[in-house]
């Protein structure tokens, strides 16, 4: 028991180390944060174009079937290669001249959890009845704007447990930054353990620290679903 004190003691208490380990997870936070945003703008419209490909039924416009092409090259090349992999091209290859690493995980990130955020929005679009999108376009409303207005906010709800999943999927690849040198919160142990010799207490601090975000957004993401059916009820 002393011994793990001690180890305590070193590890978040001397030299006001726990500030590091915040530091660390505020860079993960923004990282999934910044992440989430585009690889929720990149879902929506390679689920959108590929959606209104197989809608056309062999009659799309060669534009639509090149732009769908390329959308389903970046899906299977995305999902087909891992994360670490595309960090490190990201920032040693694409952007290596760069300085701005938050930026580069954000963007390598991004661009990851678009490839699966378009799938799970693709299915939620396909289960919606299509007979919403004629009588929307019956009205005399645009594509755009009945895939805005009506579908798309109807498929959010059915997939937003799958969303909720690849939010929190995203929060620990964040884990992964530290293959390009960002000081995230494990990059944040590994320097601690680093300078203390300690592994124990740094890791499992940083294990306890994951586990308590993912269940604050595991319990945000319920509430937000408990609404939804809710007002579905109404």
């Amino acid at each position: 028991m002393e011994a793990l004190r001690a180890q305590f003691q070193q590890s978040f208490i001397e030299g006001d180390r726990w500030l590091a380990y915040l530091k660390g997870l505020k860079v993960s936070l923004l990282v999934t944060l910044g992440a989430l945003a585009i690889g929720v703008v990149l879902g929506i419209l390679v689920a959108v174009v590929r959606t209104l490909h197989d809608q056309k039924r062999g009659r799309a416009p060669i534009w639509l079937v090149l732009v769908n092409k390329i959308c389903q090259l970046y899906t299977t090349i995305i999902r087909g290669t891992p994360m670490m992999v595309q960090l490190l091209i990201m920032n040693f290859v694409i952007f290596s001249t760069s300085r701005n690493r938050m930026g580069i995980a954000i963007l390598a990130l991004g661009i990851n959890s678009g490839a699966y955020t378009a799938e799970i929005i693709r299915s939620g679009i396909m289960s919606i009845d299509p007979g919403q999108m004629e009588a929307g376009r019956s009205l005399g409303m645009g594509y755009a704007t009945v895939m805005k207005d009506v579908v798309i906010p109807q498929a959010i709800k059915n997939i937003l447990p799958a969303l909720g999943n690849e939010l929190i999927t995203l929060f620990k690849d964040t884990s992964l930054v530290t293959v390009i040198g960002l000081v995230d919160l494990t990059k944040a142990a590994q320097q601690i353990q680093a300078k203390t010799y300690q592994a124990f207490m740094p890791f499992i601090g940083i294990a306890v620290m994951y586990l308590i975000v993912v269940m604050i957004l595991t319990w945000l993401l319920g509430i937000l679903e408990r609404r939804m059916r809710a007002s579905d009820r109404r």
